[in-house]
């Protein structure tokens, strides 16, 4: 993002209030994540939290009990969802959500697609690498949250590994270095 210079950000500041109010808003009106952003910070507040959370798993429950073609389409829908929760996180800022989201989307998956994720292959290389830079990533935000939630996660964490080792990611879990089991 670019840096705006001290004397503009000076002569900005001196405008008139209603002049600087509506060049804000007309730049805010240009960054959907921004409006989304303010919207859920001025109109919204951590209740609502849940409700966005519960949008999101019906939606991945949803996607997941649909017959897949081929891992490479599963991983399509996988990619989708995945955006669908990093979005929810610029926008909340919800750390515990983005792991509990995941966490979901995972083992979901895992769950009602195993057939697509039983062997690796040359179909499902991609899906298997894909599957493991995702667990990767949540053991790497796992620390960033408040231990008091460790037991909260411990269940769906170890699972997920244990999928994650037992099927077509194994390769790309044991060359990423991906524990086996989860402990806090």
């Amino acid at each position: 993002m670019p840096k705006i210079p001290k004397e503009l950000e000076t002569a900005i500041l001196t405008l008139p209030i209603k002049e600087r109010d509506k060049m804000l808003l007309k730049l805010i009106g240009k960054n959907e994540l921004l409006i989304n952003q303010l919207y859920f910070q001025l109109l919204e507040d951590e209740s609502d939290l849940k409700d966005k959370r519960d949008t999101i798993k019906n939606s991945i429950d949803r996607v997941a009990k649909l017959t897949h073609d081929s891992p490479g389409w599963m991983m399509m829908d996988m990619r989708d969802l995945n955006a669908k929760i990093t979005n929810h996180y610029k926008v909340t800022k919800d750390k515990y959500g983005e792991i509990e989201l995941t966490l979901h989307l995972l083992n979901t998956f895992f769950d009602k697609q195993i057939h697509l994720m039983a062997t690796y292959n040359r179909q499902s290389d991609t899906l298997a690498s894909y599957v493991a830079k995702r667990t990767e990533a949540i053991l790497k935000k796992l620390p960033k949250l408040n231990e008091d939630y460790y037991i909260e996660f411990e269940d769906e964490v170890n699972k997920l590994l244990e999928n994650v080792h037992t099927y077509c990611p194994a390769p790309y879990a044991r060359q990423m270095g991906i524990p086996k089991v989860w402990k806090y």
